[in-house]
């Protein structure tokens, strides 16, 4: 085992970890991390899953997603907190500032003399817009699913040595799924047409992409982040350039030594690590509750 090298990153984006489900990944998302350096992070919405949150299951390698993100902010990178609609209670802290950390429902930044749009993308779903109870039973639905991969995958990775993706398969094979992810790419670029933004960034969907789409004399880049629940990828810029980072592709995480953040002083402050996620939400109450 090595330690990590890291690469310098100007921005990373990552979306849809969903800490608190059985079909995150935080171990594979850790080594990730461990291999960067980035001067701005961009969380793109549903990083905890505040829909199937249970403090009967929020293991310690979930809470060390937040403990590496928290230690970042107290180094002081630039972090956004774009809320996601599997965390949307979190909208009622929109505009807050703690240190380097901002909470918002989207955010434009520059990058090199280009906008660049920042949104988790689940104002595109009619069904959250119109049936957010559908959309919940759809959730539930889609972690069973996760629960069941997770579980074919234990047995997978023994007899034939690999992974492969129940919810990936389902979603490429049904056509309406097909259309659905198209149309709400389209829908994206079009409206970064409109704004004349240069690169629009979403997530949601659980489809990492980089698409480029001409019109006349304007380009509009649109990106998607992915997941680290089926796809493990992020998007990373630096030096002008986009590019998709795929986990599944990187040999040199799996020779980096094991993470242990037992000896930070956040870890020591908490007794359990649920109790850090509980006190993170007071705290944020008790911000609400302030006269303006």
């Amino acid at each position: 085992m090595k330690k990590a090298k890291k690469r310098k990153v100007d921005v990373v984006v990552l979306s849809d970890i969903h800490l608190g489900t059985y079909g995150s990944r935080p171990k594979e998302l850790l080594n990730y991390l461990r291999t960067i350096k980035p001067k701005t992070i961009i969380l793109n919405g549903d990083i905890i899953d505040m829909w199937q949150f249970s403090k009967r299951y929020f293991p310690k390698s979930h809470m060390q997603i937040l403990l590496w993100l928290a230690k970042q902010i107290t180094r002081g990178t630039t972090t956004y907190y774009i809320t996601g609609n599997h965390d949307e209670m979190l909208r009622r802290f929109v505009g807050l500032k703690m240190g380097s950390l901002r909470i918002v429902n989207k955010v434009v930044l520059e990058l090199d003399d280009k906008k660049a749009w920042f949104f988790h993308g689940d104002v595109f779903d009619v069904t959250m817009r119109y049936s957010k109870w559908l959309a919940k039973l759809g959730g539930l639905g889609y972690d069973l699913l996760i629960v069941i991969n997770t579980l074919v995958n234990w047995v997978s990775e023994r007899l034939l040595g690999r992974r492969f993706s129940l919810s990936k398969r389902i979603k490429n094979s049904v056509k309406s799924a097909v259309k659905f992810i198209s149309d709400f790419e389209n829908t994206a670029i079009d409206i970064a047409f409109t704004k004349q933004y240069d690169y629009v960034v979403c997530g949601h969907i659980h489809h990492p992409q980089i698409r480029v789409e001409h019109r006349g004399e304007q380009n509009v880049t649109y990106l998607n982040s992915g997941d680290w629940v089926e796809n493990l990828t992020a998007l990373e810029y630096h030096k002008g350039e986009w590019s998709i980072y795929d986990y599944q592709l990187d040999e040199t995480v799996r020779n980096i030594d094991p993470l242990n953040l037992s000896d930070t002083d956040l870890t020591r402050a908490v007794a359990h690590p649920k109790d850090l996620f509980e006190q993170l939400l007071r705290e944020f109450q008790f911000i609400e509750d302030q006269p303006a």
